[in-house]
C-alpha cells in the first residue's frame, strides 16, 4: 500500500508540473530541472508551478493527518477538522480584521485565521470538558457543531453590514493554492511539522482510545491529557493549514476514511498513509482545476466540494459510516 501511494504522489507531482493552462513538454521540464537556459515566461511558470505543488502536498497531507487524528480522538469515521470550528474561526477572525481593523494583506489575513482556528479551538475543547466525564467524543463534536453555527451566523452578519469584507474575503474562503510563494511556506511549515509529530506520536494512544475511555485507562493511558495533546497537534494542523491557503473541505475526512478501508483500523497504519494520500488528493484537485476550464483557473477548494460531496453522501448511507 506505501509503494502504490508514492507511486500515486510522484505521478500526481509530475501531472501538476506538466499540465495546466499552458502546457509544458518533456524537454522544458528537463532543461528547467537541469538549469538549462529557458524562455523567461516558461521559467517562471515552471517555477510557480513547482511552488504551488509543493503547498498542495504539504497542505493536503495536514488537512490528512488533521482528519486521522480527529476521527481517532472523536471515534467518529465521518469526523473533520471543521468539526472543531476551524474554519468557522478562521473566517470570522479574518472578517473582523478586514471590516473592523482595515487588515486586507495576505499575510494579515493568514496571521487572523491562524488566531482565530487556534482561539475556537481553544474554547470547543473548553467548554467540551466542562463536566465529570471531561471532554468525550461526542461532547466535542457537539460542541464545535454548536460553535461553527454561531460564527458562521456572525460572520455572515458582518459581511451583510461590510461589502469590503465581502470583496477580500471571497477568494481565500473558497481555498486556493495560487500565488503561494515559498516566502510564505517556511514560517507555516514549521507548526505543520510539529502538528504531524503530535499525531505520529499519538497513533498508539488513539488506537487505544478505539477501545473505550475505561479500556484505555486500563491499558494505562491518561485520557485526558493524551486527548488534550493531540487535540493541540490536530489544532496546529488544520489552523496552520487554513490559514495558509484558506478552509478546503472534504479532504480531512475522505483521506483516512479511505485508508481505513483499506488497511484495517490500526492508527499506526493510518496516519502516515493518510498523509501520502492526502498530498496526493489534493495536488490532483489542484491540477484538475487548472485544466477543466482553461484559461480560466478553479480553486482547488471548490474541486475538493466537487469531489468531496459525492463521497460524504455515499460514506453517510452506508452502514461503515457509523462504525469505527
Amino acid at each position: 500500500m506505501t509503494a502504490a501511494l508514492v507511486v500515486l504522489l510522484a505521478l500526481a507531482v509530475v501531472s501538476s508540473i506538466f499540465w495546466g493552462t499552458r502546457d509544458v513538454g518533456v524537454n522544458t521540464v528537463w532543461n528547467y530541472f537541469t538549469h538549462a537556459d529557458l524562455p523567461a515566461m516558461t521559467e517562471a511558470v515552471l517555477d510557480q508551478r513547482s511552488v504551488r505543488t509543493l503547498w498542495a502536498g504539504t497542505i493536503g497531507a495536514a488537512l490528512a493527518l488533521a482528519g486521522a487524528g480527529m476521527q481517532g480522538v472523536t471515534r467518529n469515521p465521518l469526523g473533520d477538522p471543521g468539526i472543531l470550528g476551524v474554519n468557522a474561526g478562521a473566517a470570522f477572525a479574518v472578517v473582523v480584521g478586514i471590516s473592523l481593523l482595515g487588515i486586507n494583506s495576505s499575510t494579515g489575513m493568514a496571521g487572523l485565521a491562524f488566531i482565530g482556528a487556534g482561539i475556537t479551538s481553544a474554547l470547543v475543547y473548553g467548554l467540551a470538558s466542562v463536566g465529570r466525564d471531561g471532554a468525550t467524543p461526542v461532547k466535542l463534536a457537539l460542541m464545535g457543531a454548536a460553535i461553527s453555527a454561531g460564527l458562521g451566523s456572525l460572520t455572515s452578519a458582518l459581511i451583510l453590514n461590510f461589502s469590503n469584507a465581502l470583496d477580500s474575503l471571497r477568494k481565500w474562503q473558497l481555498g486556493s493554492v495560487a500565488g503561494s510563494s515559498m516566502e510564505e511556506f517556511f514560517p507555516g511549515v514549521f507548526l505543520l511539522i510539529a502538528g504531524a509529530l503530535i499525531i505520529g506520536l499519538g497513533a498508539r494512544s488513539i488506537n487505544n482510545f478505539a477501545l473505550g475511555d475505561d479500556m484505555a485507562t486500563a491499558l494505562g493511558e491518561n485520557v485526558m491529557l493524551k486527548r488534550f495533546i493531540i487535540f493541540i497537534g490536530i489544532t496546529l494542523l488544520s489552523g496552520t493549514a487554513t490559514s495558509m491557503c484558506g478552509p478546503i473541505a472534504f479532504l480531512g475526512l475522505m483521506a483516512p476514511h479511505a485508508l481505513r478501508a483499506l488497511v484495517g483500523p490500526d492508527y499506526r497504519a493510518i496516519i502516515p498513509l493518510s498523509a501520502l494520500f492526502g498530498a496526493a488528493l489534493l495536488i490532483v484537485a489542484d491540477t484538475v482545476g487548472r485544466v477543466i476550464m482553461p484559461p480560466e483557473e478553479i480553486q482547488v477548494g471548490v474541486t475538493m466540494v466537487v469531489i468531496g460531496v459525492p463521497v460524504f453522501i455515499y460514506l453517510v448511507r452506508t452502514k461503515k459510516a457509523v462504525e469505527l
